[in-house]
This record gives C-alpha cells, sequence and structure tokens, in this order.
C-alpha cells in the first residue's frame, strides 16, 4: 500500500528545537545582527530547499569581482580531461592581478588550474583554463553566459572569466547564491573550494609549489565547507560561501561589504538560529509487507530510525511524505527485515528517507503431507 500524504493534514511532534549556532547566540541577537550587515547587496538561503532565509537588495544587480572564478572553475571541471598536462597559452596569463604564478610554457593541468581559481584566486588560471576548454577566451565567456542561463541567473551577465571589472560584467547576490548551489552538486568542486591548503605540480618543468585559499571563514566559522572571496575597485569585497550544521547547508553571499566575515557569521547564527530539529512522528503501523510461501500473509512494519527534518514553519506546507512498502516478501526472514521506505519530499524533491523495518518474523510455510507423501517419509526417516 502506498500513501502521499500533505504535512498539512499529519501530526507533526516537535521533539526537540535545538539552536546550531557555534555561540549559540539567542534568536533575537540573532535578528537585532542581521541590522549590522554591512554589505550593499546580502542573501543567505537554503541549499536545499531554495528558501531565502534572509536577503538585503540581493535582486540589484552589482559586480561581483573574483566570485566570477565560481562558474569558471564549474565549467572547467564539466569539461573533463581534468588531469591531463597540456602547456599554458602564454598570451592568456599575461593578465594583472591575482595569480597562481603561472609562466609562459609552463605545463599544467586543468585540475591545477581549478585550485589555482578558488584558492589564490589567480587571473591566470581562468584565463588558461579558458583557453584550454573553449579555444579562445570569448568563446568560453559565451559558455559561461549559456550555463548561467541554464541555472536561472536571469540577471547575470558575464563578460571575462576572470572577474575583473569590466563593461557588462554583474549579476546578483540571489544568482550568484543559485549559481553556487549548482556548483556544489559537482563533488569536485566541494572538494576544491574547501581545501585549505594543497601542493600541486606545475610549471616547466613542473615542480612542486603550495597555493593557499584565501577564504578566511574556512577557519573562522565552525561548519563552513568552503566558499569564494573577490575584490575589485568597483566591486568591492564579495564573499560567498557555504556552511553545513545537522543536515543544514546554508549558503551566504555578500556584494560590495565593508566588513564580509563577520556579515556572513552574523547571517549563518541568524539562519541556524531559524531552524529548529524536528522529529517527525508518522504512524507507520497502519502499514503492512505482503508474504509469499511464509506462515503468515502480511507483516506490519516500523520505522529503522526515527525521521529528522530541519525546516522552517514557513517550509512545512511544502512537504510530502510517501510510505511505500516493498511489494512482497518470501517466507523465512527474522524480524528487522527490510521492507521498504518512507519517503520525505519537499516541493517535489526528495529531502530525507528512512527505512522501513518488518516488526515480526516469519517462517517458511510447510505443505501439507498426502497419506502417500507421509509413508514415503516414513520410509525415508526409517534408514
Amino acid at each position: 500500500m502506498k500513501a502521499v500524504i500533505c504535512l498539512k493534514k499529519i501530526a507533526l511532534f516537535v521533539i526537540s528545537a535545538i539552536f546550531l549556532s557555534g555561540t549559540m547566540i539567542s534568536a533575537e541577537t540573532a535578528i537585532h545582527q542581521l541590522d549590522q550587515i554591512s554589505a550593499y547587496s546580502a542573501i543567505l538561503m537554503n541549499a536545499d530547499t531554495g528558501t531565502v532565509v534572509f536577503e538585503k537588495s540581493a535582486y540589484q544587480e552589482r559586480a561581483m569581482a573574483s566570485t566570477t572564478k565560481i562558474m569558471s572553475t564549474l565549467l572547467t571541471l564539466e569539461a573533463g580531461n581534468l588531469d591531463a598536462e597540456f602547456k599554458v597559452d602564454d598570451y592568456a596569463i599575461r593578465i594583472e592581478g591575482t595569480s597562481m604564478g603561472l609562466l609562459p610554457g609552463d605545463i599544467v593541468t586543468r585540475r591545477a588550474l581549478c585550485y589555482g581559481m578558488m584558492l589564490p584566486s589567480g587571473n591566470d588560471a581562468a584565463n588558461a583554463a579558458a583557453v584550454s576548454v573553449a579555444g579562445n577566451i570569448g568563446a568560453f565567456v559565451d559558455m559561461m553566459n549559456n550555463r548561467a542561463a541554464e541555472i536561472g541567473m536571469n540577471n547575470t551577465h558575464f563578460a571575462n572569466p576572470s572577474g575583473l571589472d569590466a563593461n557588462r560584467h554583474y549579476s546578483t547576490a540571489f544568482d550568484m547564491a543559485k549559481l553556487i548551489i549548482e556548483a556544489l552538486k559537482n563533488s569536485e568542486f566541494g572538494t576544491i573550494c574547501g581545501t585549505k591548503n594543497i601542493q600541486l605540480k606545475y610549471g616547466n618543468p613542473p615542480y612542486l609549489r603550495w597555493l593557499s585559499n584565501n577564504n578566511k571563514l574556512l577557519d573562522m566559522y565552525d561548519g563552513c565547507i568552503g566558499g569564494k572571496t573577490g575584490y575589485t575597485i568597483d566591486a568591492r569585497r564579495c564573499l560567498i560561501t557555504a556552511a553545513q550544521r545537522e543536515g543544514v547547508t546554508l549558503i551566504a553571499v555578500t556584494l560590495n561589504a565593508g566588513d564580509d566575515w563577520n556579515d556572513h557569521i552574523k547571517m549563518y547564527d541568524y539562519g541556524y538560529a531559524m531552524y529548529d530539529r524536528k522529529i517527525i512522528d508518522y504512524d507507520v503501523s497502519k502499514y503492512s509487507v505482503d508474504v509469499v510461501g511464509g506462515e503468515k500473509d502480511s507483516v506490519p512494519v516500523e520505522l529503522a530510525e526515527p525521521l529528522y527534518v530541519n525546516l522552517l514553519e514557513s517550509e512545512m506546507a511544502m512537504v510530502e511524505i510517501k510510505v511505500s512498502p516493498l511489494p512482497f516478501l518470501y517466507g523465512g526472514f527474522e524480524k528487522g527485515e527490510f521492507a521498504g521506505n518512507l519517503v520525505f519530499y519537499y516541493n517535489g524533491s526528495q529531502i530525507k528517507s528512512a527505512a522501513l523495518l518488518t516488526v515480526e518474523s516469519c517462517k517458511i510455510k510447510k505443505e501439507k503431507l498426502n497419506f502417500f507423501e507421509k509413508c514415503l517419509q516414513y520410509v525415508i526417516n526409517l534408514f
């Protein structure tokens, strides 16, 4: 038996509400701190649900500096062949600003360039990657804008792979939050942007050197899993980060900020103070799984473990539960046999699940013997 039930119609019992902020500040304090956000544009978004938890001029178009390299890195990773060595384009790496130290004739890999973009924010790495992936920088910029359209970044336009100030190079805090959510779906990207330091081999001939991440929030905030920094004269300080606690992944974006590190901490403190950990006490005792070849026709099921969710009250209306027992089990199993799943959906997308287990064991059904079979079994037992 299967059922899809809106949570509006079922009982939710809150077993506990836990403030997740590392400083355990009160919700009132967290709310007050939002008045002190220095950024001209800011947003805090739930990466799993897309819910905007907090925003300040988040839809206003602004320069976004080197946070641009999130897109450049994502496209480079999606191009594949990450560990194939090649010589950098000597003209492309002749670019001002931050660098991973590339020189004409250097031998690199796309993977090394991705680290070079995300950690020290190398403009040389961004240009070298663009030529490697698309053949030239202009074609790569077209790829960036096409990918932005696919993601739904409707108020974004890229003019270069590095993020240097340029005409028609802009985005919004909202769009950049959508970008890093998309990028984090790529496991390679998550590994790279969360790396604090790494030793890589490149050059001519290649030799080992260290790259360090400019993202100080990796050390400053418990739960920060990565992000990207940025700065230009036009854009000022820009920062995009992601944090994860108790199964909740939040994205923070600030554009043109005077105190971006503390802006992000304040937003995360607020976000994790707003999310509480609820246990869904959903009664599955009315469900059972059919048994084939067993002493019982069916057995009841239970949840293998409690089903916890971390959602705002406003998000609960978008929740559904689907109970899906297996079509049947064969007789001859013990109590605790896997018997299906209970799945928790938010806005049509699965976010949690718990296994269903049998409450009872069930032996194999023994067939009754007729007179001839009983006689035969008696003779066999004599020998």
